[in-house]
């Protein structure tokens, strides 16, 4: 059932859970659109699904969305698909499930926020209908759903489930997603839907990132007053400026209930090229699932650094690098094409 626009779920005792809490499930969207993924770059990235599909069902469903017959018989190919694998026919445009998705809310049951997704301040209008997909995503399940009617894709946030949210000014700001939503109007919006009582801002994102600095690309949560943050050493680079800014706010910002944030370096990957300009490629768009956790990999010196950094931080789970150099020609990689579903109070 639907909540009315101006309905505030955190009054009503919800909030957003960290990504770390036990999941029911994990959305995906079979890749196949081939402007985002031509030639081999479709094959290689459908191996890379494989994999993720396969690592993430050994401890929580998958639901995997697929157009028609023809790409779940192309899936099925691909993927094992034990009784933890469920695919659903609804036709997407293409795989960022992150941000056309509803975000998942907890409370005395499982609720559903779906904001407005925009393409990314209409950089894509051939993207545009992905927002239905996010509204079946929604409706699927006859959960309770609120509609705050205000543009976020769920790569621009990070949450520790206790009330802190990290996002960046670029994105949030941009007046192409909210004009004339000041930034305490924001916020508000953030602590009444998501249960954010206390928002980091940080500047921006890293170099190359069409979404206009999400910050699943730059720092994410990893427990409770820890924070991950991507950090560049080449003092060259067009990212180590930007980076350092957003390491030196962390450094200095307190959770929602003044705890003083501790602050881990991860390595930036080294850069990587397309025919059409540098791509988006960071360790810090890794996913959580309930037995594993998945890491972006992109066959360079700091692959192995990110992947044991993170493994000392969840020893709980396995930690699984998987190749993303050819997801990331779709301009971002696993966090953008993964949403969870929490699992029943």
């Amino acid at each position: 059932m639907s909540g009315d626009l101006g309905e505030d779920p955190s009054a009503a005792g919800y909030r957003m859970p960290a990504e770390w809490e036990e999941h029911r499930a994990t959305w995906v969207s079979w890749p196949k659109n081939p402007d985002t993924f031509q030639g081999d770059v479709l094959r290689q990235t459908e191996e890379a699904y494989s994999r993720m599909v396969g690592a993430l069902a050994e401890g929580e469903e998958v639901r995997v969305m697929v157009d028609d017959e023809s790409t779940e018989a192309r899936a099925k190919s691909q993927v094992a698909t034990n009784g933890n694998v469920v695919f659903h026919r609804v036709r997407t445009v293409d795989v960022w499930v992150r941000d056309y998705g509803p975000l998942y809310l907890v409370g005395k049951d499982v609720a559903l926020t779906k904001w407005v997704f925009n393409a990314w301040g209409r950089k894509y209008e051939d993207l545009l209908p992905d927002n239905d997909a996010g509204e079946f995503m929604a409706e699927s399940e006859g959960l309770r759903v609120f509609r705050p009617g205000m543009v976020l894709e769920g790569g621009s946030i990070d949450v520790d489930g206790g009330g802190t949210l990290l996002t960046t000014e670029q994105c949030l700001m941009n007046p192409n997603r909210n004009p004339g939503l000041p930034k305490l109007a924001i916020e508000e919006k953030l602590r009444a839907n998501l249960g954010a009582t206390r928002v980091v801002w940080l500047e921006g994102g890293i170099d190359g990132d069409d979404t206009d600095g999400h910050v699943d690309d730059v720092a994410r949560f990893v427990g409770p007053a820890k924070v991950v943050v991507s950090v560049e050493s080449d003092p060259s680079d067009a990212n180590h400026s930007a980076l350092e800014r957003n390491r030196a706010i962390l450094d200095g910002a307190i959770t929602s209930e003044g705890q003083q944030i501790e602050v881990i370096p991860l390595p930036m990957p080294p850069r990587v090229d397309s025919a059409g300009g540098r791509l988006p490629v960071s360790h810090a768009n890794f996913y959580i699932g309930n037995s594993v956790v998945l890491v972006p990999t992109f066959g360079g010196g700091s692959d192995r650094k990110a992947v044991s950094t993170l493994a000392g931080l969840f020893p709980d789970r396995e930690v699984l690098g998987i190749d993303c150099r050819a997801l990331a020609h779709g301009l971002g990689t696993i966090h953008c094409v993964t949403q969870q579903v929490p699992a029943d109070p």
